[in-house]
């Protein structure tokens, strides 16, 4: 079966009406075609004012491998939120530098990528039509975005065009341009307000936002909306619903740019495949609200109102409650005290996996953190480390009231390295339908600690919103006061030098290993002692003494397996210990292993000095009330064993050589 295809899409603060609308578009237009989608998006706007955090959320972009996708699309609009260009102009660049693959660009362009537009002309038509036909208004004002941008100039002639077609004169003094943000609507009502404009029957503004400001701002002096002004906005936002007056607004039909989009994308990448259209299920158009005269539009408040509200109580009973989280159960999820209360990086990664109820529906969901992410002096402000570690891999399951920590989905340790380059090696798998991958960043301000990805099937409804958003945030905030408190228990239960377990620190891991047995377990151990310390010491210094206990902990954990621990138990003695099957032969093999690492690790060091550490191992029936000390005494003895023949083999050697 040959590899679906890939589709990157670059964006930002997905939970907005627009980029909304857009994912509806791609992923009918990408599941039709069998396409994979990722989303690579901070789940905040560009124009964020906590700039630390705004770094931080950004970096995400630094992930991108353009050379694993198959096609980009470019959402312009949300990378420019408030006039903020510099995000979208950084990501131009940024694709001229390292992109090879076909770039298109929806509704705002970037650098010269071909764009492809929203029908927004003939929606003007049909608001001017509204307000000139229902409502008699001739004095008009048009209020767009920024002066030169093809979606501003598109939206005034959508106006024009009805001007025309009723033979009225275009009087270019009553087109206005803003910012398509709340401030355009409020500059221009201040202006209106001053008596600098004459006060006009209606104003056609080409964002809700803009209506929003405008309206507002022309209340506040006294000028009544909609008795003395009309005014109209675009976009249908949530914002514009519950706003007094509610806005008369328009659905634009993004869908259509969308599916247009991807079909510019296959017709690069699979020039021979043949292009279906997607209708979408959306009813596109004019939503009348109070806010241009006409009476309250109930029925459609009341549905945008329904997804907005905080819900106090919640029906725990209903058949699908734990798959329509809102906000308020989110809040009432106190998640961020189970998550922030965690003692330890394994409880903290396990309550995260607990929670996962909280972002429904998904396919699977990908914590992936730096290789040292608990590394408090590791950080990383721009980019990302060569290799990541999934240490979180969650699938949805209706229990969620029992402890879910299972190695296999849930490691603290570095089990689950993998190249950075690859972004997620669940990318490449097969699956029985297209996927969306939405990429956010895992970070602390500006310091990244990794990322998340979300997999969702492309047909369902629910996309990345505010309650992923705040779900994310709080497990950032866990994330960062592990390290801190893990910073703090290095100190008591890890070896300063090399990093491992201390005797303290192997009695906490001996009791989490023995309190999650399975049938059939055993308990082992190796016994490692380096040999001839106090000779380096004495003859070479202290440093290359700590250079030779150092290379006997690297070689320790280069043999340690999944779930095993490594012990500096004193000086120059170290454990391995874990809990599995543990054969008499599987052991034998990992001890030659071992002094194998370390042969290496010396040839390597080229030191005046041969690097070499004696080994032993023992085992016994793993239950929770076994003396350990027993297997451990088992593996010394066996330890002293094969550095006695080690001695004498030195010996036999030596008499030779004289």
């Amino acid at each position: 079966m040959a590899r679906r295809k890939l589709i990157g899409v670059i964006m930002a603060n997905p939970e907005a009406v627009y980029q909304q609308r857009v994912l509806d578009g791609l992923f009918a237009a990408c599941y039709k075609y069998g396409y994979n989608t990722a989303v690579f998006t901070p789940l905040v706007q560009v124009c964020h004012f906590y700039k630390e955090y705004l770094e931080g959320e950004l970096n995400i972009f630094e992930l991108i491998n353009f050379d694993k996708l198959d096609g980009v699309i470019i959402c312009g609009i949300a990378l420019s939120d408030n006039q903020t260009t510099w995000v979208r102009e950084y990501i131009g660049k940024k694709l001229k530098k390292e992109c090879k693959k076909p770039v298109v660009c929806l509704d705002l362009p970037v650098e010269d990528y071909p764009v492809v537009y929203t029908d927004d002309r003939q929606a003007f038509t049909r608001i001017a039509a509204h307000v000139f036909d229902a409502h008699g208004c001739r004095n008009v004002y048009f209020l767009t975005g920024m002066k030169g941008y093809a979606v501003s100039e598109q939206r005034v002639m959508g106006y024009t065009d009805l001007l025309k077609s009723r033979g009225l004169p275009v009087d270019m003094d009553s087109i206005f341009y803003g910012d398509f943000w709340y401030s355009g609507g409020e500059a221009l009502a201040e202006r209106i307000a001053s008596g600098e404009l004459p006060v006009p029957d209606a104003v056609i503004c080409a964002s809700d936002h803009m209506a929003i400001g405008l309206a507002n701002r022309l209340i506040e002096h006294g000028i009544n909306v909609p008795g003395d002004v009309a005014v109209t906005g675009y976009d249908a936002t949530p914002e514009a619903v519950i706003n007094s007056p509610t806005i008369t607004t328009y659905i634009p039909d993004i869908f259509k740019a969308a599916d247009d989009a991807i079909n510019l994308i296959r017709e690069k990448i699979e020039p021979d495949a043949p292009i279906e259209r997607v209708k979408s299920s959306v009813r596109n158009g004019l939503r009348i609200c109070s806010s241009c005269g006409c009476p309250e539009n109930v029925e459609y408040i009341k549905k945008r109102l329904s997804s907005s509200l905080y819900r106090v109580n919640h029906n725990y009973a209903e058949k699908n409650i734990r798959d329509t989280v809102d906000i308020s159960r989110l809040l009432d999820s106190y998640i961020f005290e189970i998550l922030t209360c965690s003692p330890d990086p394994e409880i903290c990664l396990n309550n995260i996996y607990r929670s996962d109820y909280l972002i429904r529906p998904y396919s699977d969901y990908y914590l992936c953190l730096t290789e040292n992410w608990l590394d408090e002096e590791e950080r990383f402000v721009k980019g990302y480390p060569p290799r990541m570690n999934c240490v979180i891999h969650t699938v949805p399951t209706d229990n969620v009231d029992t402890d879910r920590l299972d190695e296999r989905h849930v490691s603290i340790e570095n089990d689950h390295l993998f190249d950075t380059s690859l972004m997620l090696p669940a990318l490449y798998e097969e699956r029985e339908e297209p996927m969306a991958f939405y990429f956010v960043p895992m970070h602390f301000n500006e310091y990244t600690v990794g990322y998340s990805v979300l997999a969702c099937s492309l047909t369902q409804e629910h996309k990345a919103d505010c309650v992923f958003r705040n779900w994310i945030r709080n497990v950032n905030n866990a994330l960062e006061m592990v390290r801190a408190r893990n910073k703090l228990l290095m100190f008591s239960e890890r070896d300063a030098m090399t990093g491992l377990y201390n005797r303290r620190g192997m009695g906490t891991q001996v009791k989490k290993m023995l309190s999650s047995l399975k049938e059939g377990q055993r308990f082992g151990v190796y016994v490692i002692d380096m040999d001839g310390l106090k000779f380096i010491n004495d003859n070479y210094g202290h440093e290359e003494g700590d250079y030779g206990i150092l290379a006997i902990a690297a070689a320790a954990k280069r043999v340690c397996r999944s779930g095993e621990r490594c012990i500096r138990a004193g000086g120059d003695e170290f454990y391995i210990i874990g809990v599995g099957c543990y054969t008499d032969e599987e052991m034998k093999q990992t001890a030659a292993d071992f002094s194998a690492a370390l042969r290496d690790s010396s040839a390597q060091g080229e030191k005046p000095y041969e690097l070499s550490a004696s080994i032993g191992y023992a085992s016994a029936p793993a239950s929770p009330s076994m003396d350990i000390d027993k297997v451990i005494r088992a593996a010394d003895k066996r330890m002293y064993i094969n550095k006695s023949e080690r001695k004498k083999q030195r010996s036999v050697q030596l008499a030779s050589q004289q």
